[in-house]
């Protein structure tokens, strides 16, 4: 399942030289500058513009409270806004989730296009300023320590860790700068941060989205030497040393490539928001497997419940496995009052022999594929999974709508591996789409990796009966199920078709003791019906799961 819409995304940033937003009034533009790394940059290099949204140093503390500050490239804060509005992100965005900010707060200094070069004689002044004692800086650089020394961006550092330094004339400028090594800088920050009595700590470069080329299961690591530079460096200096790049390429290699595709945007390097929530949580874990005494206090200012997420399957026996039921108000609803409403998942007892199984039903009303993944209902089946577990995958009726108004909840109504940047009219932030059928391409595939098996199920049917006969979308939800299953071989039970025959017999009058309040919503009579029509779909197609049913 190739990832099409990077590749369309990465050409028409190449051949128009803007990003792809949903309203053309907010389409930032960009130098469009190819660097040695055959990347376009997406930074304006306006420094002046930049300032004007970067955070002031140390303006973040609370009272007498440390600060973290990062110090990084485009991989840690990403675009001259650093607001997504081109689909990438930078990991600094998203660290302050993983500490307690009411003891420590996290700055975001880094900024993209900078090298160990031009972020010191650019921006570290003005960010040392603000360092106190007690304060942490975590230096991430390294990206864009190559080209040449002396024309085009001029960022590039000596390389190695010697004592090397030389003298260049910018030959576009006729500008005179010192020039030193990789090490050279490094050790200029640490003991510039040490004479403010604050803490450094070192970390390798985030990964690319670039495999062996003899092992396509394995990331490369090597990143042009900087991993070794950077650790020797930690040793000569003995500082903390936090290898992001192995933390993070690890992840990536049991995701597989389909998945690490998308943790990236628009190229190899630079992340997307799922790529930069994976690198912020690296850092967090990074720093609390650390056994430097210099970090012994900073492990007390961690989310513990981030990095270590709560499971939601506390009904788990050995020797049984888990049912989980994902989906919306048709899967969960208040499912108390015998005249309300009701989600099917809470009667699946009725088809379920749960002697042999532990049901869980994970629905949430109101949530399409899209919300059900962002509120991170998604990630906590998806950590509770085991071996040998099993997953219902059930979505439908609040994925086609308002995608960047209304709830906000709306999918690209296709099956197709596409997606967009919108801006959300809720609150001006951007953030980017996948189609319906990417969303179920993305559960079914974390279910896999987690060694469980995803059983896809289309959408129960509405109360709706044009020409007399009661409503079915197989021109639209069906055909995008279909094409799913196509693509991944997933098992699929058509509970909407199944459902739908019931009913039509039952008849137009008989089925409204099956729905409760409106259309889409069943009473418990017609969850019980939907949990029968389940149970019926998983004999039919013959599925393992079968064998768990009454």
């Amino acid at each position: 399942m190739e990832h099409n819409c990077m590749k369309r995304i990465y050409l028409l940033l190449i051949t128009l030289g803007v990003l792809v937003t949903a309203n053309a009034q907010d389409r930032p533009r960009f130098q469009g500058m190819r660097d040695v790394n055959n990347v376009i940059d997406n930074t304006a290099d306006s420094l002046e513009k930049a300032n004007q949204v970067r955070p002031v140093s140390g303006s973040s503390r609370k009272g007498n409270n440390p600060v973290i500050f990062l110090v990084g490239n485009s991989t840690m804060r990403n675009g001259t806004l650093g607001n997504g509005n081109n689909g990438q992100w930078g990991w600094g965005y998203f660290e302050h989730l993983y500490w307690d900010e009411r003891r420590i707060t996290v700055e975001n200094h880094a900024l993209g296009g900078m090298s160990t070069r031009t972020f010191y004689r650019d921006l570290w002044q003005p960010v040392l300023k603000g360092v106190q004692k007690g304060d942490y800086v975590f230096l991430e650089l390294g990206h864009n320590d190559n080209g040449p020394l002396d024309s085009g961006r001029a960022r590039s550092c000596i390389k190695g860790i010697s004592h090397d330094s030389t003298l260049v004339t910018i030959k576009e400028t006729g500008r005179q700068e010192m020039v030193y090594t990789f090490g050279g800088y490094i050790r200029k920050y640490v003991a510039q941060i040490r004479a403010k009595g604050a803490i450094p700590v070192l970390l390798t470069l985030t990964p690319r989205n670039d495999y062996e080329p003899n092992d396509p299961t394995k990331i490369q690591r090597k990143l042009n030497d900087f991993t070794p530079w950077i650790k020797a460096m930690s040793e000569e200096l003995n500082t903390p040393f936090i290898d992001l790049n192995d933390i993070s390429a690890t992840k990536l290699e049991k995701y597989g490539k389909w998945k690490t595709n998308y943790f990236f945007f628009g190229d190899k390097i630079h992340s997307s928001e799922f790529g930069a929530k994976m690198n912020a949580a690296s850092c967090a874990e990074g720093i609390e497997a650390c056994n430097h005494p210099d970090v012994a206090r900073l492990k007390t200012y961690l989310r513990r419940d981030m990095l270590h997420p709560q499971r939601i399957d506390q009904g788990r026996q050995k020797g049984k496995p888990v049912v989980f039921t994902t989906g919306d108000s048709t899967m969960k609803n208040t499912d108390k009052d015998e005249n309300g409403m009701w989600g099917w998942g809470a009667v699946a007892n009725t088809v379920f022999n749960e002697k042999k199984c532990t049901v869980v039903n994970a629905g949430k009303a109101g949530r399409s594929t899209r919300t059900f993944l962002y509120e991170g209902l998604w990630d906590n089946v998806y950590n509770s999974l085991e071996p040998g577990d099993y997953v219902l995958i059930q979505f439908g009726h609040n994925d086609i709508g308002g995608i960047d108004r209304d709830k906000e909840r709306g999918v690209i109504a296709s099956a197709a591996d596409t997606c967009h940047v919108y801006r959300m009219q809720s609150n001006g932030q951007y953030k980017v789409i996948y189609s319906f059928g990417w969303y179920l391409k993305k559960f079914i595939q974390d279910v896999r990796e987690k060694g469980a098996t995803p059983i896809l199920l289309s959408l129960t049917p509405r109360n709706e009966w044009p020409g007399g006969k009661i409503e079915r979308r197989n021109n639209t939800y069906g055909k995008w199920y279909r094409k799913v299953v196509a693509e991944t071989g997933v098992e699929f039970v058509d509970v909407h078709n199944i459902t739908a025959d019931a009913l039509d017999k039952i008849g137009r009058e008989g089925a409204k003791e099956y729905y409760n309040n409106d259309h889409t919503h069943t009473s418990k009579r017609g969850a019980m019906l939907n949990a029968q029509s389940v149970a019926k779909g998983l004999k039919d197609i013959k599925s393992p799961l079968a064998k768990y049913l009454k």
